[in-house]
C-alpha cells in the first residue's frame, strides 16, 4: 500500500503494509533513530512525533499515518527546541546512552510546548513510565526544569535545590 506523508518535513510515499508498524517500516526507510525496544510502547526508543505529539512507533500500524506529519529524532536534533532540551540535560548532568533518547527529547519537548506553569512533581508523574537505562526521574525532571527555564518559560512550585 502506498501511504502519503510528511517524514521530517519532506512529502513522501511509503510502501508497506498497513499493518506493519511505523517503527519497522520507518526503520526500513533509513530512520535509524527509530529503534527497536520493548514492542510494547514504553521504552522509549522507537518515539517519534506524530502530528507534533510524541507516540510509540511500535505500537502504531503504518497504515494509520496517511497524510501526518512525522518526525524522528534524525530532523529534530536540528532544531532549537532539540538544542534548549539537550542544553538542560547537560546541566542537570544527564548522559543520554543513546537507546531512549527519542522518548525522552520528545517527552521533555512535549512538556515544554504544552506546561507554561508545571511543578516537578507534575513532570515526574509525566515521565514515569520512560526507560531509566541512563537516568533516573528526578534527573530527567531536574533536566527538563532546566530546559523550561533556558527557552524562557516559568515553573511552579520547583521544590528541588534549582
Amino acid at each position: 500500500m502506498k501511504i502519503p506523508l510528511t517524514l521530517n518535513g519532506e512529502k513522501t510515499v511509503l510502501e508497506a503494509n498497513p499493518e506493519d508498524s511505523l517503527m519497522k517500516t520507518l526503520h526500513e526507510n533509513g530512520c535509524i533513530s527509530v529503534k527497536s525496544g520493548c514492542q510494547e510502547g514504553f521504552c522509549g526508543t522507537c518515539t517519534v512525533l506524530f502530528n507534533d505529539k510524541p507516540v510509540a512507533s511500535c505500537k502504531m500500524p503504518v497504515g494509520l499515518v496517511k497524510d501526518a506529519n512525522i518526525i524522528t529524532l534524525e530532523s529534530f536534533s536540528h532544531t532549537d527546541e532539540y538544542k534548549v532540551i539537550m542544553e538542560g540535560f547537560k546541566k542537570a548532568g544527564i548522559k543520554l546512552c543513546g537507546y531512549c533518547n527519542a522518548g525522552k527529547i520528545f517527552t521533555a519537548y512535549q512538556i515544554m510546548k504544552t506546561s507554561k506553569n508545571i511543578s516537578k512533581e507534575e513532570i515526574s508523574e509525566q515521565i514515569k513510565s520512560l526507560s531509566p537505562c541512563c537516568t533516573d526521574i528526578e534527573t530527567l525532571a531536574t533536566g527538563i526544569i532546566y530546559a523550561i527555564k533556558l527557552s524562557g518559560m516559568k515553573i511552579k512550585r520547583i521544590t528541588s535545590n534549582e
